[in-house]
């Protein structure tokens, strides 16, 4: 069909009926030529809207998968717990129980949330405040002030941060206060509004809250729970900590104005709990934009949870630590891999961000370094052997690795000590050997005590994978005593 047909017709020799009925046939023949050109035109035509509405789904799907991308990466990275909270049913509710008899009967009091980083102290305050603000008696009636000992590392800088986020800057302007106490009971003053129980409760969150601790003669602590103890403005402290001893660590003075108040979390999930959480973690929430990728997104979610590959990976993690953050981190790198051609995530790609997950930072490292700084650090792991990990410094490395240098003099070139000193403070530099003590001025370099941040493990499977690694270095690294 479509292709032309030629007829060789010779005019002189026929009769003239034969000739018409010859000439209709042509006539014919072109026509159907005609016609298949029209179908294969025809035929291309749908290809063409076909290709468009394609671009045009594929164009929906991106801006799915750039808003789930979004939504997920939020939930893992400020900790917002999705679904239900395991093992810590008690704790909730003594914490929602707390911060609802400051918000709604304007009661102050202060509490520790104390338990290992990754436990869920941050997700457990977050959930409790998330229901308090979907309360109607507290919806828009409290303030909340959020301070970390990693970046408010003196009272100074912490009132600045208080003022901040209380939006008083414009109130305190150019005013000079004699002490801490008096600026802050101004601060407090300035939200007051008719009697304690109508005025607007004030909940200060203390993130790391043992760094506070040192703070000079912790006087931001002694203050807030001062306040805290007094008929003032309704004030509620929460401090966030991973130390169980931090009560010892206050003065007699703060500790006597803590209510003592002290909430535990310790990560009492098993296994198929977790497998829950990794569930509800992953899962969209039902008013996710586009209805039919969700659902799609949701069942091939249930699907990872019950393949036996990716119970595996999340098994390893399980016992290797219980902590979220570390769940949260996998489930980050294998949503990394998501795109408009690969929509949803696989098995491998946990499987992969399993691997990337565990990828050892500091022996990597080890890839890049010289084959000097290679020797200095063999040098140091069998100082570590002979002296059962006591510090070294730079002339006992240097020594080991003359040693090294007499006994293979035919494949090694002798350095210079000062190239090889050179060598020993890029180690340092990139922090896989670190002082033990603070440099001292008058103190000659080449004696100063180090410790090596690396196991002997570390050090072999770097050196199994180090590109053109010569024998002789592989051999006195592998040998389980210096000679002497």
């Amino acid at each position: 069909m479509g292709t032309p047909v030629k007829l060789q017709i010779n005019w002189d020799d026929q009769p003239t009926s034969q000739k018409s009925m010859n000439s209709h046939l042509t006539v014919m023949t072109d026509s159907c030529c005609h016609m298949s050109d029209r179908n294969n035109y025809l035929e291309i035509k749908p290809s063409a809207m076909s290709k468009r509405k394609a671009k045009e789904d594929s164009g929906a799907n991106g801006e799915c998968i750039s808003q789930v991308q979004k939504m997920l990466r939020e939930r893992f990275c400020h900790h917002y717990a999705a679904g239900k909270l395991f093992g810590v049913e008690h704790q909730y509710r003594h914490l929602l129980d707390l911060l609802k008899r400051t918000t709604v009967h304007g009661e102050s009091n202060s509490a520790l949330i104390i338990g290992p980083r990754g436990s869920g102290k941050t997700a457990l305050l977050n959930r409790v405040l998330k229901e308090l603000k979907e309360m109607k008696q507290v919806r828009g009636n409290l303030l909340e002030v959020r301070l970390n000992g990693l970046l408010q590392t003196n009272d100074k800088v912490a009132l600045k941060e208080i003022t901040r986020q209380l939006n008083l800057e414009n109130v305190v302007g150019d005013k000079v206060f004699g002490s801490f106490a008096e600026n802050l009971v101004f601060l407090l003053e300035a939200l007051r509004k008719g009697d304690r129980s109508s005025s607007c409760p004030v909940l200060f969150i203390l993130d790391e809250f043992d760094l506070f601790v040192h703070h000079k003669n912790q006087t931001l602590l002694y203050n807030l729970f001062d306040v805290s103890q007094s008929a003032q403005t309704p004030v509620t402290v929460i401090g966030l900590t991973c130390r169980q001893d931090v009560l010892e660590l206050l003065e007699k003075r703060v500790k006597s104005r803590f209510s003592h108040r002290q909430i535990y979390l310790m990560n009492s999930f098993d296994f198929k709990q977790y497998i829950m959480i990794f569930k509800k973690q992953l899962a969209l929430p039902a008013e996710f934009p586009d209805e039919s990728f969700a659902q799609k997104w949701n069942t091939n979610v249930q699907h990872l949870s019950e393949d036996k590959i990716v119970q595996d990976v999340l098994r390893n993690l399980f016992h290797y630590t219980k902590d979220l953050r570390s769940l949260h981190l996998l489930l980050m790198l294998a949503l990394s891999n998501v795109t408009v051609h690969h929509p949803l995530i696989t098995a491998s790609d946990l499987q992969e961000a399993s691997k990337q997950y565990r990828t050892d930072s500091r022996a990597n490292i080890v890839h890049g370094l010289s084959v000097l700084e290679i020797c200095l650090m063999i040098a140091m792991k069998h100082l570590n052997d002979v002296h059962e990990g006591e510090p070294f410094n730079f002339q006992m490395v240097y020594n080991e690795f003359q040693k090294f240098i007499q006994r293979k003099a035919h494949c090694m070139y002798n350095f210079e000590k000062p190239v090889v000193m050179k060598a020993f403070e890029h180690l340092i530099q990139l922090e896989l050997v670190r002082p033990i003590e603070r440099p001292n001025i008058r103190a000659q370099r080449e004696y100063l005590l180090m410790k090596l941040l690396l196991d002997n493990t570390q050090i072999m499977d770097a050196l199994q994978v180090y590109p053109n690694c010569p024998v002789d270095v592989k051999q006195w690294a592998a040998s389980s005593l210096s000679w002497l």
